[in-house]
């Protein structure tokens, strides 16, 4: 089998998985949802709110350092066979110009096209739409993460009351486009950061795209000149015939004879141009390591460095784990205002509170507010209780009360005292949560008589 037509099966594969998480569910929860819209995360059928993105610090941790060492064992095999950038190019130019409009041929991408004739052109402004087609359907996919399927189709529905999320589709799915068509592997080559990174992570048993010079022969000099008339040059057994299918059928225009380049995306168009004309031996360009082709042995996949990404990876792994079980069924949030009390004419001193009380269980409850701390302070508001429904959020504003406090340093602008406060449920006692905060008052305050 062909590389090319591995990656094909590689790409159809994630572009079924990639479609179809976020029409999959868990409890009646998308497996990856980060919602801006209700402020949460669904992961795996846990829904996390902003107060409990905790496990976040861990994910990004398994995304970059997953990339890293994936870098470090296999090259930029990323950017080959699973980039969306290079899925949505074989798509537009080998298939839909390629093979259903003729205008490229994949065996000779080197060639620029001729649109000297209307109905090319005409073919051109086809293939434009019918790459479109893809372009924004994927976007609407990546918008998925963020706004569940069903949501997302419901806004559309009526636009004009949902404008942002319109806006960000249209633009995304734009600008996906005239990637597409316009920039073409110039992203990959200068404007993706992905490239500028890999020869701090490559070392000589990294697996890359190589060209075996002691079978082919040497084509460039150390100063990477092309050696003249190389094939009368070269020793007898060198078995490069300078075909140039190798050079011809790189998408990012390289040689790859040259050695490793940056550019080089490792799809291995080059390694199965190279195999159609070397049959039936094998092909002078292969996915190995430096290492393993001067050592004739094969590629060396455990070694200190691959050992030490896979050791982070499993410990945040474990940690996001861990993180993600340490869930509440109960959560608040305190929040003072500005002004820090208030003095009234009765003597009293009131602090005010936001709290954001949100019930994450999946019953039905009545809460209470409790303070401890000091017994001088009480709840002025509010004074009954108040209900939450399953999954529901409630904004409340607390005031505290002070009759008697006794300064302890008239010398500081105002003293604080810490205070508990607690929400507990009156209909499942084990559903309660308690957060310190504090209550402030003024130095000068003097403990009533």
């Amino acid at each position: 089998m062909s590389c090319r037509l591995k990656r094909y099966i590689v790409y159809a594969i994630i572009t079924f998985v990639v479609v179809s998480i976020p029409f999959v569910q868990i409890n009646h929860h998308q497996i990856f949802l980060l919602s801006f819209d209700h402020k949460e995360l669904h992961l795996l059928g846990n829904v996390f709110s902003m107060q409990e993105l905790y496990v976040m610090p861990f994910l990004l941790i398994l995304l970059f350092v997953g990339i890293f060492f994936a870098t470090t064992l296999l090259g930029r095999v990323w950017c080959g066979w699973g980039c969306p950038q290079t899925i949505f190019r074989v798509i537009y130019r080998d298939l839909i110009e390629g093979k259903i409009l003729g205008l490229n041929k994949i065996s000779n991408k080197q060639k620029p096209q001729d649109l000297s004739t209307w109905d090319k052109k005409i073919k051109k402004i086809i293939g434009i739409f019918l790459v479109s087609l893809f372009t924004f359907s994927a976007s609407a996919v990546f918008l998925f993460y963020f706004v569940p399927p069903y949501d997302f189709f419901t806004y559309l529905s009526s636009p004009l009351n949902h404008p942002i999320l319109l806006g960000f589709w249209l633009c995304i799915g734009t600008f996906f486009t005239f990637d597409i068509v316009g920039i073409k592997e110039n992203f990959c080559v200068y404007i993706c950061p992905y490239c500028r990174v890999q020869s701090v992570l490559f070392d000589e048993d990294t697996q890359s795209v190589i060209y075996d010079e002691k079978r082919g022969g040497e084509i460039y000099d150390k100063h990477l000149q092309k050696i003249p008339s190389p094939l009368k040059m070269r020793d007898s057994s060198a078995e490069c015939i300078e075909c140039q299918k190798c050079v011809r059928v790189c998408p990012t225009h390289i040689d790859i004879r040259a050695g490793m380049q940056l550019e080089c995306i490792n799809c291995l168009e080059c390694a199965d141009a190279c195999q159609s004309v070397m049959k039936p031996k094998t092909s002078l360009i292969t996915w190995s390591s430096p290492n393993a082709i001067k050592n004739h042995s094969k590629v060396r996949y455990i070694r200190a460095k691959t050992i030490g990404y896979a050791f982070v990876l499993i410990l945040a792994f474990i940690m996001a784990v861990y993180m993600g079980g340490q869930k509440y069924d109960l959560l608040l949030n305190i929040t003072r205002p500005t002004s820090l009390y208030t003095i009234h004419q009765s003597g009293k001193i009131t602090n005010e509170y936001i709290l954001l009380v949100e019930n994450k269980s999946n019953q039905n409850s009545e809460f209470a507010l409790k303070v401890s701390g000091n017994p001088s302070i009480s709840i002025f508001k509010p004074k009954n209780s108040f209900m939450l429904k399953a999954g529901e959020k409630k904004r409340i504003v607390l005031i505290l009360q002070a009759t008697s406090i006794t300064s302890q340093d008239n010398n500081q602008k105002e003293q604080s005292i810490p205070i508990y406060l607690e929400v507990i449920s009156k209909t499942n006692p084990s559903l309660s949560i308690t957060q310190e905060s504090v209550f402030i008052y003024p130095p000068t305050t003097k403990e009533k008589q």
